[in-house]
C-alpha cells in the first residue's frame, strides 16, 4: 500500500535513521505508522519567555519519537506513545482554534517523524487564516534535506543540542550520529531564520538552542558552547536547561539516578558568560518553566 500524499512514509528516510519501511504496513523506529498521532494541543506556558510570551504558546505534542532518550520527561508521550491518531483536518483545526485563543505561535513538539503532513498543516492552515509564527520544537536529530523542504513555512527552530559526544548519545538515546546530525540540522535552522527576532518581547522568526545540563557533565555543553560560538557566534540565543531529574529508564544508570549539582550547572552558566554570549535564558535548577533572562543585553 502507498500514497501520493505522503510518498516519503513509502520507504520511509524522513529522519537520520533512515528505517526504509513503509508506514502504510508497519512501524518505523519511532513507533509511528502513516497516521498522524497527537497527544494533546494546548495553550503552555512554561516555554521560554519570547515563545510563551503572556498569552501562551499554542503548544501541540505529538506521540512518538525517533530518539530512545532514558531520561525523557514525557516518556508517556514520546516512547509509550500515548495520544490518539487524527486527521490533518483536525491538526488544522487546532492550529486556528488556539490562534484563535490568543496563542502567540503554533508550537510542533516532536514533529520530525510527521514532517510530510506537517508541512502540508502549515500551508493549508495558512490559506484558512493561520498568521501567527510556527515553532519546530525538536531533538535536532533531523535530516538536513528533509528541513530543507520547511524554508519559508517554518518561523522559529527551537532544537535541543542534547550531547557532543556520539558515545553517550548512544548509550542514553541510540543515536550515535546524534552530533553530527544535531549539528548539521542546527546549521540548516540558522540558514533558514538567522538570528532570534523579537516584536514587543516576543519571538517572531530565529533560533533559539536548548542546552539540558545532565549530571557529570555528559551532554558536553562545554563543547557544544564552543561550537555554538564558532559557527553561529555569541549573537545566538542560548536556552540553559537546569531541569533534569531521573525519571523513565534513568534509574537504571547509576551516573545519571540523581540531579545535577549546582557546581555542574554553574559552571556551564559561567563559560556562556565567558564566551560572551549576549542574549539567552536560564533555568532554575530543577524547575520546569521558570526562566531568568540572565546574559548581557
Amino acid at each position: 500500500m502507498t500514497d501520493p500524499q505522503f510518498p516519503e512514509y513509502n520507504t520511509c528516510q524522513v529522519c537520520p535513521r533512515d528505517c526504509g519501511v513503509n508506514r502504510y504496513q508497519t512501524t518505523g523506529y519511532c513507533r509511528s505508522t502513516s497516521l498522524l498521532r497527537m497527544n494533546i494541543a494546548q495553550l503552555h506556558y512554561g516555554e521560554e519567555p519570547p515563545i510563551s510570551g503572556t498569552n501562551g504558546s499554542g503548544t501541540i505534542f505529538f506521540s512518538n519519537c525517533n530518539l530512545r532518550c532514558v531520561f525523557c520527561q514525557n516518556f508517556e508521550i514520546s516512547d509509550i506513545g500515548q495520544g490518539k491518531d487524527i486527521s490533518l483536518e483536525e491538526l488544522i483545526q487546532s492550529m486556528l482554534e488556539l490562534q484563535n485563543k490568543g496563542a502567540h505561535n503554533i508550537n510542533f513538539v516532536t514533529p520530525t517523524h510527521f514532517t510530510p503532513h506537517l508541512r502540508q498543516a502549515i500551508l493549508e492552515a495558512r490559506k484558512q487564516g493561520l498568521t501567527v509564527p510556527i515553532v519546530w520544537n525538536s531533538n535536532a536529530y533531523e535530516r538536513v534535506e528533509v528541513l530543507r523542504t520547511l524554508e519559508g513555512l517554518v518561523d522559529i527552530y527551537l532544537p535541543d543540542l542534547k550531547y557532543a559526544s556520539g558515545l553517550f548519545a548512544n548509550k542514553y538515546s541510540s543515536a550515535k550520529d546524534y552530533p553530527h546530525a544535531a549539528r548539521a540540522a542546527i546549521l540548516e535552522m540558522h540558514r533558514q531564520v538567522g538570528m532570534l527576532q523579537l516584536a514587543d518581547n516576543i519571538a517572531k522568526k530565529g533560533i533559539i538552542i536548548r542546552l539540558l545540563v545532565l549530571p557529570h557533565r555528559l551532554a558536553g555543553i562545554r563543547e557544544s558552547l564552543y561550537w555554538i560560538h564558532e559557527n553561529l557566534g555569541a549573537d545566538t540565543y542560548i536556552s540553559l536547561m537546569g531541569q533534569y531529574y531521573p525519571t523513565h529508564k534513568a534509574l537504571e544508570y547509576p551516573e545519571i539516578n540523581h540531579g545535577i549539582s549546582h557546581d555542574e550547572y554553574m559552571e556551564v552558566a559561567e563559560l556562556i558568560d565567558e564566551l560572551g554570549f549576549t542574549h539567552g535564558f536560564i533555568q532554575d535548577i530543577g524547575s520546569t518553566s521558570d526562566w531568568t533572562p540572565k546574559f548581557r543585553s
